[in-house]
C-alpha cells in the first residue's frame, strides 16, 4: 500500500466530469477485508450497491492493484464493514491516504469471521461469498458476491462520503 503525500485524485488538470458528477452522488463508506497468507488485506470501498433479493447480492468497484482484491479473488469470501463518523481516519488510513504505523489493520479493534475480518464498532456488517469471476469496469474490477451473514447495530450511525467530505448521518 502507498501513502501519498498528495491526495492520489488531486492534480494540475481539471477533474473529468464523470468524476465530478460521481462525487456529488453521496456514497457509503465501508471496509471490505478479506484473509490472506500473511495477515488481511482490506480496502475502503464507497462504489458499492447491496441488491436485495433471493440470496441477495453485494455489488463494488475495487481496485484491481490492491492487496484487497488478490485476497479476496484468492478467499472468495470477504467481510463488508459500515463505518461510523469516528471512524474517518481509519478510512483514509485503509484507502491509502493517511499513515498507518503498523497498517492500518492496527488502528482499530477487529474481530474474525469466517468472511474475514469485522471492525469491532461497526454500524453493520455483511460477510460475502464471491460470485463468478470480477470483470473490468472501468480502471476498477466489479466484483459480485452472494451475502451470507448480517449484522447491524441500530444504535450507530453509518457516515457517507460526498464531494470529498465525510457527512455524519
Amino acid at each position: 500500500m502507498t501513502i501519498h503525500d498528495t491526495h492520489p485524485f488531486a492534480g494540475s488538470q481539471p477533474r473529468r466530469p464523470l468524476r465530478r458528477f460521481r462525487g456529488r452522488l453521496p456514497a457509503p463508506v465501508t471496509i471490505w477485508a478479506a484473509r490472506r497468507e500473511g495477515g488481511p488485506a482490506g480496502l475502503t470501498v464507497s462504489s458499492m450497491v447491496v441488491a436485495d433479493g433471493e440470496p441477495g447480492e453485494v455489488v463494488g468497484l475495487v481496485d484491481p492493484a490492491s492487496d484487497l482484491f488478490d485476497a479476496l479473488v484468492g478467499a472468495r469470501r470477504w467481510a463488508v464493514s459500515l463505518l461510523s463518523y469516528g471512524d474517518r481516519r481509519l478510512s483514509d488510513a485503509m484507502a491509502g491516504l493517511a499513515p498507518a504505523p503498523g497498517g492500518p489493520f492496527r488502528l482499530a479493534q477487529w474481530r474474525d469471521t469466517e468472511w474475514g475480518p469485522v471492525l469491532a464498532t461497526t454500524p453493520g456488517w455483511l460477510g460475502a461469498r464471491l460470485l463468478g469471476e470480477p470483470v473490468e469496469a472501468g480502471w476498477s474490477m466489479l466484483v459480485r458476491g452472494v451475502v451470507e451473514s448480517i449484522e447491524i447495530d441500530e444504535a450507530v450511525a453509518p457516515v457517507a462520503y460526498v464531494r470529498g467530505s465525510y457527512r455524519q448521518l
